[in-house]
């Protein structure tokens, strides 16, 4: 008889909570690596995370926790990471066991900076993983609400069909529903980019923009997204499906958006510096945004006005106010 494979995830935020909320549906055990101490203590404790979706309560007997990310990627043969990709290689430089013969799936919706990869890039050219053990979990699906366990869609892509299909009946249950797609750069791009495009949404938020100019943002933001995402790779794929434009509305629209929140905050008047203290949760876009830039800088394309103006003012400290004055003239 086959032994059945075992499955851990990476990381400690709401996201990775999430995702083992999700796993323990299906599986007797789970392993679980959060680098702080109290937060593992607590959770078995108290059974929950006492930082992240608190409301959520874990079975401890199918937790397999650890502060030694060493010993939960030896002890699985599937590996969801979901750490914000800024801490993503001060994890990885912890790693004395191999990560060959792993699977691993990106929960990560960003870009890791210190290569200016994608994270399935990123794992593939600095640890030889091949693509076909590399998959990308994607929404349109916030953690907080996978913990009301209000019905939410995901989308889990991977090279290898099968392995896909694994992942998702893993994840699946009465409140989450899977599809699979071969489309790994894509949906990780999409993933990436819908967080920049949320901080603009936000930004326009701040600024005093009302729902019709929103409605216009979004409808170029999905376009403007899809002539990134052809022109990084190419291949057959509908950009209306839900991991791309469902996933750029929810994060776009969403309360639970820390994206938007964090571009609300920037349109109001904050530094960046002070938005991101305030909100004491990590925004990937404003990491993404960057990357975006030094990519199109690469491709010499002008053809991202969006990502143009959210990265002159987070990192060219232009005014929003003008800068959304002038873009509002671009959009159609």
């Amino acid at each position: 008889m086959d032994t059945p494979l075992k499955f851990a995830v990476i990381g400690g935020g709401s996201w990775a909570t999430a995702i083992v909320k999700m796993l323990s549906e299906n599986l007797n055990e789970i392993g679980w690596y959060m680098r702080s101490t109290y937060a593992k203590e607590h959770l078995l404790h108290a059974k929950h995370n006492p930082n992240y979706l608190s409301a959520v309560e874990f079975h401890t007997e199918q937790l397999k926790l650890s502060n030694d990310i060493n010993e939960i990627v030896a002890y699985a043969d599937y590996l969801i990471f979901a750490i914000p990709s800024a801490f993503l290689g001060n994890e990885l430089n912890k790693l004395t066991v191999s990560l060959d013969d792993k699977i691993v799936f990106s929960a990560i919706k960003g870009i890791v900076p210190e290569t200016g990869l994608i994270v399935g890039e990123h794992f593939h050219k600095e640890y030889n993983i091949p693509f076909e053990n590399i998959g990308v979990l994607a929404g349109p699906c916030h953690a907080e609400e996978v913990a009301l366990e209000r019905l939410s869609y995901l989308t889990v892509a991977c090279a290898d069909e099968s392995k896909a299909k694994l992942v998702a009946k893993n994840l699946s249950s009465h409140y989450i529903k899977t599809k699979i797609s071969d489309d790994i750069i894509g949906t990780e791009y999409a993933a990436m980019l819908k967080n920049i495009y949320a901080i603009a949404a936000g930004i326009a938020h701040g600024l005093g923009y009302g729902d019709n100019f929103q409605s216009v943002l979004m409808s170029n933001a999905i376009r403007e997204m899809k002539r990134f995402i052809k022109r990084v790779h190419k291949m057959k794929r509908n950009i209306n499906n839900s991991a791309y434009l469902g996933d750029l509305l929810v994060t776009g629209y969403s309360v639970f958006s820390r994206n938007r929140m964090f571009g609300n905050m920037i349109g109001k008047g904050y530094t960046v510096k002070s938005a991101m203290m305030e909100m004491n949760m990590v925004a990937e876009g404003y990491y993404a945004a960057k990357s975006a830039h030094l990519i199109n800088e690469g491709y010499k394309s002008s053809s991202t006005p969006i990502i143009n103006a959210v990265y002159d003012i987070l990192y060219n400290g232009k005014e929003a106010k003008k800068v959304f004055r002038k873009l509002t003239e671009k959009l159609d």
